[in-house]
């Protein structure tokens, strides 16, 4: 996870716990085109340090005066931003767009340091938690499934209908476990980080999975059904196995179609993945569970080099993930 955007709760208790003191900024609702999405979140320090986005840059330095203001005196506020569409590109609210802010600084009085602990403990323990507001009379709370279902299966911040309070969805971080150090991997683990991914690459042969071939990304080196089971596997968590070989492919494929991973996909022909499934029906795996199976792996593009095919593997996942 990346430290600059998914630990915004977490750096902002650092600082609190460090005596610098900190506001938590979250864009809490967009009109026409803004640059970021409700629920981002900007921290921000009691001397002016920053981390995270709650813009493409033209708002925050005005986010973060208001931030440190509310830091020292307190008071949690609600602020406006919105542009002529003359002025939009200048300040980066493309075609006239506008936001709302929430700053709330970590004060007993405003948003608690312990209920902010609270929250970020949930995040470290990958856990679904929602952060509730009520920009009216500024209760807050922590709330858990099965409380917002949609929202979390939507990943989807925002107001209640007809309501002043604010849900703010956390759900983990995006994870993605490839099998298989092979050609279309190296490619697939890049585009998986670029994504927003946790990425992991499992395969016990360290000539395949080197660091050589692999620099910079996390290798486990273990059978795949002692990694994933080591690694741990939840609903925001992609396998995708790419070895041919069963008896690589086979130990992930079995514990992710008895995990609820929101995507399995595995490469190989039609006839490889007909011997897959038969191989599965052996196991006990009935038509629902082989249904979940994406084979032969990823979008249909007429993709030919490791790339391209990196490129449908991950177009498939994402349209998994924000189309079900």
């Amino acid at each position: 996870m990346t430290a600059d955007h998914d630990d915004i709760p977490a750096i902002a208790l650092h600082w609190v716990d460090a005596g610098r003191g900190a506001a938590l900024a979250t864009v809490i609702e967009t009109w026409g085109s803004a640059p970021r999405p409700v629920g981002s979140q900007l921290a921000i320090s009691g001397d002016g340090e920053i981390a995270g986005s709650v813009s493409g840059g033209c708002v925050e330095g005005a986010v973060v005066v208001e931030a440190m203001e509310a830091v020292e005196d307190g008071g949690s506020r609600l602020m406006e931003f919105g542009v002529s569409d003359d002025e939009a590109f200048a300040v980066g609210l493309a075609c006239g767009g506008r936001i709302g802010v929430m700053v709330e600084p970590v004060r007993d009085a405003d948003l608690p340091r312990d209920l902010l602990a609270e929250l970020v403990a949930a995040r470290a323990a990958r856990q679904q938690v929602a952060y509730a507001v009520d920009t009216e009379s500024w209760t807050r709370g922590i709330e858990h499934p099965p409380t917002h279902a949609d929202r979390f299966r939507l990943d989807r911040s925002g107001f209640e209908e007809d309501s002043a309070r604010f849900i703010a969805v956390h759900n983990p971080p995006l994870r993605m476990v490839v099998v298989g150090g092979v050609h279309i991997a190296q490619p697939l683990m890049r585009m998986a980080r670029l994504s927003g991914f946790d990425a992991v690459l499992v395969d016990p042969r360290e000539s395949f999975a080197s660091a050589a071939r692999f620099p910079g990304e996390t290798l486990i080196h273990d059978w795949p059904d002692a990694a994933l089971a080591a690694h741990g596997l939840d609903p925001r968590t992609a396998v995708v196995t790419l070895t041919h070989d069963p008896k690589l492919d086979d130990p992930a494929i079995l514990a992710a179609l008895r995990a609820p991973v929101f995507y399995l996909g595995c490469l190989g022909s039609t006839r490889t993945h007909a011997k897959r499934v038969a191989r599965l029906e052996e196991q006990g795996f009935g038509p629902d569970d082989i249904a979940r199976i994406h084979a032969p792996v990823g979008l249909d593009i007429g993709a030919r080099s490791p790339a391209e095919i990196a490129v449908a593997v991950m177009a498939e996942i994402i349209q998994r993930l924000r189309r079900g």
